[in-house]
């Protein structure tokens, strides 16, 4: 690939990379960070990555960063002594947006990655299949997995407002 490439494919992937990387981390400055490292990755390998494959080889790079990411941010919520008796609130809901954002972040990291690169990006299973490192069989099973979870989750989509 040639700097002309390079740029065709900065211009053509940056956004949807972007998107893909805020939706799994919801934090803009942590989605740039992973875009502009999977980037610099196809930077640095432009002379082994074919122009065509540059689109799968970002967002391969992007999910690999996002599981690594989020393999080293493993919080662990710790409550003092005395605050088991706090009470919580729930804040009403915001939109059907939101919800649904909500509860992606309840699913597996990979389900999640599976059901944005499907549902959000449009891959088709063996792009995904490449992206993931999945076998095509683990891919449809995981992708009907979560999205069984969500439809579970969301009950009745009439009653989601």
């Amino acid at each position: 690939m040639d700097l002309a490439a390079y740029n065709r494919c900065v211009d053509a992937h940056s956004d949807a990379l972007f998107r893909f990387a805020l939706k799994h981390l919801r934090d803009r400055d942590n989605a740039k960070d992973i875009v502009q490292d999977s980037f610099l990755r196809l930077w640095l390998k432009l002379d082994t990555v074919d122009e065509n494959k540059c689109r799968s080889y970002l967002f391969t790079t992007a999910h690999n960063l996002i599981v690594d990411r989020s393999r080293r941010r493993k919080y662990v919520t710790r409550y003092a002594d005395g605050h088991e008796n706090i009470l919580v609130t729930h804040q009403p809901k915001h939109g059907l947006k939101d919800e649904v954002d909500r509860l992606l972040d309840t699913l597996p990291p990979i389900q999640r990655s599976l059901v944005l690169l499907r549902d959000l990006e449009g891959f088709a299973y063996q792009e995904i299949a490449a992206i993931t490192g999945l076998d095509m069989t683990k891919v449809k099973v995981y992708l009907f997995r979560a999205r069984k979870a969500l439809q579970g989750l969301i009950g009745d989509p009439a009653l989601v407002a």
